[in-house]
């Protein structure tokens, strides 16, 4: 079980702290081990991690349970992040940081909606260069393309772009963009003479039964990058075709709104 050394005498009139047996994870295995030294295990349950009862800084033990002579205790000992002594951090505390950091974090969808909502501000904003430098038209799907792969490197590492899709009726072809990591792909499109909404919706729809054979695949995101207004009604196009079914999650952007 290994050598726990004496809590008392920190609260006077006989009151004293038990001894806390915490993972390095912050999982708290027990309050009292000093009072119930079988409770001791040198792996948690929960994760794994290996148990600890001292700061690692001074050797100081966790301050558990407070007990004190008379009083039947109601409450219990939370787990703290540094240590009462020396004020050094315990090792849950930085493992906590990570994961707060990570859960306020936005969603990826959200990230990629943010992308879409900016797209047309930034490619306008592109062509108002200093001294009538040369810059980024945006004139088809490439271009698109180009100015969609530089925006998603603020938020993603592993962008794989114009990966081989699964055969559909006979044919394979290209997806834009894979976000390995999310599972998630993303198909551009711009509208242009010959490619309206009727087109637009057609071709949407073959993504779609295609995708749903792809095993990267959870979540489709159809960008429709439509600067001239050719779509008459986009958020009907959008509500047409967004949808969840057979594990897919398909979103529709259609930019910029009306």
């Amino acid at each position: 079980m290994g050598s726990y050394r004496d809590a008392r005498g920190s609260g006077g009139s006989g009151s004293w702290y038990d001894v806390m047996l915490v993972c390095e994870n912050g999982h708290k295995i027990t309050e009292s081990l000093e009072s119930s030294p079988e409770n001791y295990v040198e792996r948690c349950s929960k994760c794994g991690a290996k148990t600890l009862s001292e700061c690692p800084s001074c050797n100081e033990n966790i301050r558990g349970y407070y007990h004190i002579p008379g009083v039947i205790g109601l409450g219990s000992a939370s787990v703290q992040d540094f240590c009462h002594k020396c004020g050094s951090p315990y090792p849950w505390k930085g493992k906590k940081a990570v994961k707060e950091t990570k859960e306020k974090q936005a969603n990826p969808l959200d990230l990629i909606n943010l992308i879409c909502d900016k797209f047309h501000k930034i490619a306008r904003q592109l062509r108002n260069r200093h001294e009538q430098r040369g810059t980024l038209e945006i004139n088809d799907e490439y271009d698109v393309q180009d100015l969609v792969h530089v925006l998603l490197t603020m938020f993603f590492d592993d962008i794989r772009a114009e990966e081989w899709t699964p055969s559909y009726a006979g044919k394979c072809s290209k997806m834009d963009f894979l976000l390995k990591g999310e599972d998630i792909v993303i198909e551009l499109k711009k509208t242009r003479q010959g490619l309206g909404v009727k087109e637009i919706g057609d071709q949407l729809i073959i993504d779609i039964d295609r995708y749903k054979e792809h095993p990267n695949c959870k979540s489709l995101i159809c960008f429709v990058y439509d600067p001239e207004g050719r779509i008459g009604n986009p958020a009907t196009l959008e509500k047409d075709l967004s949808r969840e079914a057979n594990g897919l999650k398909v979103v529709v952007f259609v930019r910029p709104k009306g």
